[in-house]
């Protein structure tokens, strides 16, 4: 885990009731250096959670540091057009074309994606699915594959006995690369991150009228807290909602227009 190699140069040499607010602050100064507050809060929230659980748990330890996060402001909604995508996947190498249309027809984070395996698909049932150790929210979400899903996954066929997307014959690890961020300059994206294909495949969803309950679902979100943030992106399906007190309204609409005919008729020397 990527997280865990970064901070065994500051824990790796520590017993765990060594790791004190001292400890955590440096944690948390150096990774400022480089990454965002967001990013730094991911690093902490995981060194909090080892430690609350070598106590809670396996009574390693008796006491914890408290751990303080940033504050955070509202989630990223970046997304792009499907004329954007469309030049994005012109401009990409085919072993990575592949990898981004998947992500665009399924909603995955990166790691599923990349770290889908042949044995979590069933393209017969066009099913897919992700475990619950390889789920953020640790519970499996189930993948359902539409057209562009399945067609992607038969191309992969035959590449690796295990994983899905490969390069060369050996299995992708990572997907934010250089021929990624230049194929987005040549595209004329900017401001845009890999995660942000899920931004995008839930924005579509919206804009195409799926319910909230149903991408919560399909993205495998713990809470509906986190996919409200597209509701203002489906104002057809808004307007329907709003239109089934209309008749009730033009009724009463009518009838006071009718009132206000017959008092100026009456008014009329």
């Amino acid at each position: 885990m990527r997280k865990l190699r970064w901070l065994d140069a500051y824990l790796g040499n520590l017993m765990l009731d060594e790791i004190t607010l001292d400890v955590i602050d440096r944690i948390k100064a150096e990774k400022l250096k480089v990454a965002g507050k967001p990013t730094v809060n991911r690093y902490l929230a995981l060194v909090r959670a080892l430690l609350l659980r070598s106590r809670d748990e396996w009574d390693w330890i008796d006491k914890v540091p408290k751990v303080k996060l940033f504050k955070e402001g509202p989630g990223r909604e970046r997304s792009i057009t499907t004329e954007q995508a469309e030049a994005l996947l012109r401009e990409l190498p085919v072993h990575q074309r592949d990898v981004v249309l998947f992500a665009l027809a399924t909603g995955l984070r990166q790691s599923n994606v990349l770290g889908l395996e042949w044995s979590h698909v069933n393209l017969d049932a066009a099913h897919a699915w992700v475990g619950a150790s390889q789920s953020k929210n640790r519970k499996p979400i189930a993948v359902p594959l539409n057209e562009t899903a399945v067609a992607v996954l038969r191309q992969q066929r035959g590449k690796h006995p295990d994983k899905v997307f490969t390069v060369a014959g050996k299995p992708l690890g990572w997907a934010n690369t250089r021929a990624w961020r230049n194929a987005l300059k040549r595209a004329g994206i900017e401001n845009f991150r890999w995660h942000d294909l899920r931004h995008t495949w839930a924005t579509w969803h919206r804009q195409s009228g799926t319910p909230t309950h149903e991408l919560q679902r399909l993205g495998g979100w713990r809470s509906s807290v986190m996919v409200e943030r597209y509701a203002h992106l489906a104002p057809d399906h808004l307007a329907t909602a709003a239109s089934r007190i209309d008749s009730l309204i033009r009724g009463y609409d009518l009838a006071t227009r009718g009132n206000d005919k017959r008092q100026a008729n009456t008014l009329t020397p």
